[in-house]
């Protein structure tokens, strides 16, 4: 109730008032969700930039910005923790990281159309900072704190379902993607603390076609084994093959 008293603040006296926000706001029908109280949703979209030219409005969208990036790091692990109950700690940690980093809540954000929301003052606009991640993001966080002071929790959960999920699937597609030692080193140090180490135990075959065998240890564990034509391909089927060893324990 403080929170939203602040956010309407009256006008400095002798001050020309703003005018009464739309209760039909178009990017209520982008992000599914229509505001009880929508000077919140007008409060969201304001740049300090567009505050310092018009000091009247009285308040910028920073302090919604700050709750909402709170609200956002909690529905999003909630969101993951659900989503992904075979992940550990580490792997919920970095998923999250991922999707509440400024990269991709301004990807989130053009994806709703925010930018062409956003209430800027003359300069930021000629700077282009409607396509500005930074601007991007922020304001993404400040609409999530207000759909969050407007009705709650279930609001952010439900965005959080429409733009992450898919968002998610292709960021794990992409770890999935890389090479087995990059993976399995990022799993060793971020789970373990450790960094895996190769080791070369066998060769045999002519020389113009060998075959290598080698080993990824965790500290003196021999943690996979794998063969190649060259030292570098047995590597990396020592830590595919010491990758799907964890997989199968985790899920057994």
């Amino acid at each position: 109730m403080i929170l939203r008293t602040l956010l309407r603040r009256k006008a400095k006296p002798g001050a020309q008032s703003s005018p009464a926000p739309e209760t039909s706001h178009p990017l209520q029908e982008h992000i599914g969700y229509t505001f009880r109280e929508p000077g919140l949703l007008v409060r969201a979209l304001t740049h300090p930039s567009y505050v310092h030219e018009h000091p009247e409005e009285g308040w910028d969208n920073q302090r919604l910005e700050f709750l909402g990036d709170a609200v956002l790091s909690l529905t999003v692990a909630e969101w993951v923790f659900h989503r992904y109950p075979e992940f550990r700690e580490g792997e919920m940690t970095r998923l999250r990281a991922v999707l509440v980093s400024e990269e991709m809540l301004a990807r989130f954000a053009v994806q709703v159309g925010l930018g062409d929301f956003l209430r800027l003052g003359k300069g930021e606009e000629e700077r282009g900072g409607r396509e500005r991640a930074p601007n991007l993001a922020d304001a993404f966080e400040a609409v999530v704190g207000a759909m969050y002071l407007d009705g709650g929790l279930e609001p952010v959960r439900k965005l959080v379902r429409l733009l992450m999920a898919p968002m998610a699937e292709a960021i794990l597609a992409a770890e999935a993607d890389k090479d087995a030692k990059s993976r399995f080193q990022e799993w060793a140090q971020a789970e373990m603390g450790i960094t895996p180490r190769y080791r070369i135990v066998a060769e045999h075959g002519p020389e113009h076609a060998k075959t290598f065998v080698a080993e990824v240890l965790l500290g003196d564990e021999v943690a996979g084994r794998g063969e190649g034509r060259s030292k570098q391909a047995a590597e990396q089927a020592a830590a595919r093959d010491a990758w799907e060893r964890r997989m199968e324990l985790r899920n057994a």
